[in-house]
């Protein structure tokens, strides 16, 4: 049979508690995308296990030295304050992750009071000697009402697992998880201590749940975050689609009046051109998945049609995309060949040149875009790179893809974009 009294075991058991909990704080100080209640929560409740460990290592030292038993009562004390304390914090946190107001709930304050008949049972046993007692060999015994004592810790943790039950449809699935993992090992090691001695056992116990706790919520967390970011990036789509420039709508049409009566058949056909690039501009407002390549290209060459067909022989276009079997987030090539053009194009220099090509990789797909204007600094906070720089995220978020920007061997700007596999056709 084991014995959990033994010095070493508890020494190795509050070493490694201990160790876990600075871990955890650890975590809590290098990890990013936890919101700051949950920070300071999880802040606040490592520290107290923290203390826990310092708690019951300083206890086992006590053994080894002639000290009163009034400084032995004092420190079991202590250390079971300490370990009773991460229970009701469980209370709290489930309540606020359940939409609970804190200061009406019902569960937090039936919670409270079990914790504090714990605590005035606890402070009480020094002087009725029958939950526990020090012999005067400072040999600790367990008295007839000791289960009396974990009673209401307990029936705190039955209430914190019927709230986590009740609330369920309230919690993410992870959340829900985090919580089943945290509250029902320690119940039952409770359950356990009230009728063999395994109070080493608690303390890991303790450490263990709430690390594994931590760690789901805060994935949990972070995925939201990274969700949030998705739509954010996928709103700044839509609003780019909604700012299209006035002038260019506005020169678009007194094109294709001037067209109407000197050719009528290219009028028609950038009316055509115009329709189209109007077309996937507002379908890709509906568009929160990735889409094929080729409708994609088909943007693209709308828009340089109608761009062309004002600019005539000073925009030259060259296409070579033999590779167009994957998918790119909707407003990907469109708007960096429409950003190339806007702010690359110098109408005082020669013909302004634009290509495109694409091409399979080991890897993925990748698009480049490369054009002989004025080019500009990628680290610049202009409008240009602020446009690229969206563009980047909703890659990044939408099918992990990439984007960089380089300046041409002779003059202009390269835009590189490397979609991976999986959002192959």
């Amino acid at each position: 049979m084991i014995d959990w009294n033994a010095t070493y075991f508890i020494y190795f058991i509050c070493g490694a508690a201990l160790m876990l909990s600075f871990l955890g704080l650890w975590f809590i100080a290098i990890m990013p995308g936890i919101d700051q209640w949950s920070e300071c929560f999880f802040r606040c409740l490592f520290t107290v296990i923290v203390l826990l460990c310092v708690s019951g290592l300083i206890e086992t030292v006590t053994y080894s030295y002639p000290v009163p038993i009034a400084v032995l009562y004092l420190i079991l004390i202590l250390g079971s304050l300490f370990l009773s304390l991460p229970l009701p914090m469980m209370t709290v946190y489930l309540v606020r992750c359940c939409g609970e107001n804190t200061r009406s709930s019902k569960l937090l304050y039936t919670v409270l009071c079990l914790w504090g008949i714990f605590c005035v049972m606890l402070t009480s046993a020094p002087f009725i000697g029958e939950f526990y007692y020090f012999a005067p060999d400072k040999e600790y015994y367990r008295g007839t009402w000791y289960p009396i004592l974990l009673l209401p810790l307990i029936v705190l943790m039955l209430l914190n697992i019927s709230g986590m039950i009740r609330w369920r449809n309230r919690l993410s699935h992870k959340s829900f998880l985090s919580f089943l993992i945290a509250l029902v090992p320690i119940t039952s090691v409770l359950l356990v201590q009230m009728f063999i001695e395994v109070y080493p056992l608690v303390d890991i116990c303790i450490v263990l749940s709430v690390l594994a706790m931590y760690g789901l919520i805060l994935y949990d967390q972070i995925e939201q975050d990274l969700c949030q970011q998705r739509e954010i990036a996928n709103q700044r789509s839509s609003i780019m689609v909604l700012q299209m420039r006035p002038h260019f709508i506005y020169n678009t049409m007194t094109s294709i009046y001037c067209l109407c009566a000197q050719n009528p058949q290219l009028a028609r056909q950038v009316t055509m051109d115009f329709t189209t690039y109007l077309r996937k501009n507002f379908t890709a407002i509906a568009s929160d998945t990735p889409i094929p390549f080729s409708s994609e290209l088909e943007h693209t060459r709308a828009y340089l049609a109608v761009e062309q067909a004002q600019y005539e022989d000073s925009l030259l276009v060259d296409y070579d995309t033999p590779h167009t079997c994957f998918r790119v987030p909707p407003l990907t090539l469109q708007p960096i060949v429409e950003n190339a053009v806007k702010h690359g194009r110098d109408p005082y220099a020669g013909p302004f040149r634009i290509s495109i090509r694409t091409r399979k990789t080991d890897s993925g797909s990748e698009i480049i875009i490369a054009d002989n204007g004025r080019g500009f600094n990628p680290a610049d906070d202009s409008e240009p790179h602020i446009a690229l720089k969206n563009i980047q995220q909703r890659l990044k978020f939408m099918c992990g893809g990439s984007l960089t920007i380089t300046p041409n061997d002779n003059a202009g700007t390269v835009v590189t974009v490397i979609i991976p596999d999986n959002t192959a056709n």
